[in-house]
């Protein structure tokens, strides 16, 4: 018998009643890096997204963005509507989001935190993201996600 997957992400997107697909992968080798999470769950990597939690001060924003991208982060302070960010140093994660690096995701954090993905998603009928365990991805569009994390597009892309 297999256990059923649920996380705090996957506990808000049944909530609200959104479709998803769980993807599971092996985390025993270490290799969490979105590239390689694309290829173990043999999805490509352009439909796989993660998630980045900035900050200025104590104010806290949260990008979605492809793996194989970087945050342009004068881009991405114009897109939060402040003067600079700042990533979240990774000692402070689980204490601000409630995840672990590798393990976060943009649904289901402490706090509904603002949530801007990256435009690109928009050209993907679906994306992948964490669901807020290591191991585990999920499948959405992106509908589902902006309206479940109350987000957002704009181009944050280096």
């Amino acid at each position: 018998m297999t256990k059923k997957i649920k996380t705090n992400a996957l506990r808000q997107l049944d909530q609200q009643h959104m479709d998803y697909t769980i993807f599971t992968y092996d985390v025993e080798d270490g290799q969490i890096d979105g590239i390689s999470v694309a290829s173990k769950i043999n999805q490509p990597a352009a439909a796989v997204y993660k998630t980045l939690v900035t900050h200025m001060g104590q104010e806290l924003f949260v990008f979605v963005i492809p793996v194989a991208a970087e945050l342009d982060m004068k881009k991405a302070a114009r897109a939060a509507g402040v003067k600079k960010l700042e990533l979240l140093p990774v000692k402070e994660l689980l204490s601000k989001t409630g995840y672990v690096r590798g393990g976060c995701s943009p649904v289901g954090m402490k706090k509904r935190l603002p949530t801007i993905v990256d435009a690109s998603a928009a050209e993907q009928e679906t994306i992948i993201v964490s669901a807020g365990q290591l191991g585990v991805q999920v499948r959405l569009s992106l509908s589902a996600l902006l309206t479940v994390t109350n987000g957002r597009t704009a181009d944050v892309l280096r």
